[in-house]
């Protein structure tokens, strides 16, 4: 495999960071993830935005700018011969001295890895089963607008969930309301209305989160952001997650109670689907 580290092209094996890379140290980073469709990173330049705004607030500079990184991004899909797969973009602060100050730190690292898509049965597709975590997430915290790298929670939440026999974790903030999951946001469907949660509460304002709130508004359907308990969302007619990785992934089961499937989550999803393989 071909990866992209820092303006050069090379095999993954060659592809070294510094022990003292705050990337690696410190979780000092950002990182986005795409689907690659058709030989073309998906909703790419929203991607980048949300990189270039994290990039900003946590005052890391780019070493490239989004348009490099794009055509970097097609260079290494076509060396790799990859036209469907997961396109992960990682920014970190660089090396630095130890210690929690980033003064003399730098220049930054900036890596691009591919990898293949989850394996997907054509007869059999992906669904979730869903458990509430125990772990708490902040509400209002200001990193939650971007995708930093570090995501120590979101893995004990998943773990937490796959230990129960769970494919998913469902994130509550400080407040006890639902926040997202592990890894992507929550949809749920109620009397007929698409519902989500705000942004501010202390889920990550996804890609394809904003794309299948486009896609309702295309379809006539109405969408309502709420602030919701768990307890609540067990009155749910349909439950999905969306994430870059998967798109839509219906939930079939929440704290161990069948959800039933929703004719509005298979037409959001197939509406996805066509959004996605033509772009």
């Amino acid at each position: 495999m071909i990866v992209f580290l820092n303006g050069k092209f090379l095999p993954a094996a060659d592809a070294v960071v510094p022990l003292n890379d705050r990337g690696f140290l410190l979780g000092d980073g950002l990182f986005e993830t795409m689907r690659v469709a058709n030989g073309k990173p998906f909703r790419c330049a929203q991607h980048l935005e949300r990189l270039t705004r994290g990039a900003d607030f946590l005052k890391i500079k780019l070493p490239f700018t989004p348009k490099e990184i794009q055509k970097f991004a097609g260079e290494l899909i076509e060396q790799n011969k990859l036209s469907e797969a997961i396109l992960r973009v990682t920014l970190t602060r660089g090396a630095g001295a130890r210690g929690y100050s980033p003064k003399n730190s730098g220049p930054p690292t900036l890596a691009m890895t591919l990898h293949p898509l989850p394996p997907v049965n054509a007869d059999e597709p992906v669904q979730w089963s869903l458990v509430t975590s125990s772990f708490r997430i902040p509400a209002g915290d200001a990193l939650a607008s971007f995708k930093t790298t570090s995501k120590i929670l979101n893995v004990l939440a998943r773990a937490e969930a796959e230990e129960q026999g769970a494919d998913e974790a469902l994130l509550l903030n400080a407040n006890g309301e639902v926040a997202e999951t592990a890894g992507g946001n929550i949809f749920w469907v109620y009397q007929d209305k698409i519902c989500t949660v705000p942004t501010g509460r202390g889920g990550l304002p996804g890609i394809t989160r904003a794309v299948v709130l486009e896609l309702c508004q295309s379809l006539g359907l109405e969408t309502n952001k709420r602030i919701i308990k768990p307890e609540q969302l067990r009155n749910a007619e349909g439950i999905f997650v969306t994430q870059s990785a998967l798109g839509i992934v219906p939930v079939v089961a929440f704290d161990g109670v069948p959800v039933a499937p929703s004719p509005l989550v298979d037409q959001i999803a197939a509406a996805y689907h066509e959004v996605l393989t033509k772009e």
